[in-house]
């Protein structure tokens, strides 16, 4: 089946691409999800049409996510979680975390272009990658600190008492 994309679709196409795929992946994903119209006589007159539409906005698009490359680079996010001895974390960092941290800090941005292969599970500093546009990736440092343990702060009254008692 021919079908007209609307909307980029990833090892498929680009929005306004006529390509053919199998009747039941057109039928059961992209229609449903109206990500492509199938390709009749009168949708494809208005392919030209949503071409240089998309031609626009995708330059549009493409614009703001460069400003928005030149705002996120200096950023950098810090997180603080509890974490064991050889400086492995008690739970992550997950793509939703930095996703939040960006929002408190002004940035919309889906937890679904933030480019983590698996959560961050150590302490230091990461580079994590954000796609903002096909070609615009921005670069985001991620510092991962341990957190204050309980036994530092458990020593602090141990000293004060030990001293007491030695002034006695």
């Amino acid at each position: 089946m021919e079908v007209i994309l609307k909307d980029d679709v990833a090892n498929l196409g680009h929005r306004g691409d006529l390509v053919k795929v199998a009747d039941g992946y057109a039928r059961n994903f992209l229609l449903p999800r109206k990500l492509a119209l199938q390709a009749t006589l009168a949708n494809k007159a208005v392919v030209e049409q949503m071409k240089s539409a998309a031609a626009r906005r995708s330059a549009s698009e493409k614009a703001l996510a460069e400003e928005l490359v030149t705002k996120l680079e200096p950023l950098a996010l810090s997180f603080t979680r509890k974490s064991g001895e050889a400086g492995h974390l008690f739970g992550s960092v997950t793509s939703a975390d930095i996703a939040a941290d960006l929002a408190a800090k002004g940035f919309e941005i889906d937890r679904r272009k933030i480019q983590l292969a698996e959560p961050l599970k150590s302490l230091g500093d990461f580079s994590v990658a954000i796609k903002l546009y096909r070609e615009v990736t921005a670069h985001v440092k991620v510092k991962v600190q341990a957190e204050a343990t309980e036994e530092v702060a458990a020593e602090a009254p141990a000293e004060l008492v030990a001293e007491e008692a030695t002034a006695e």
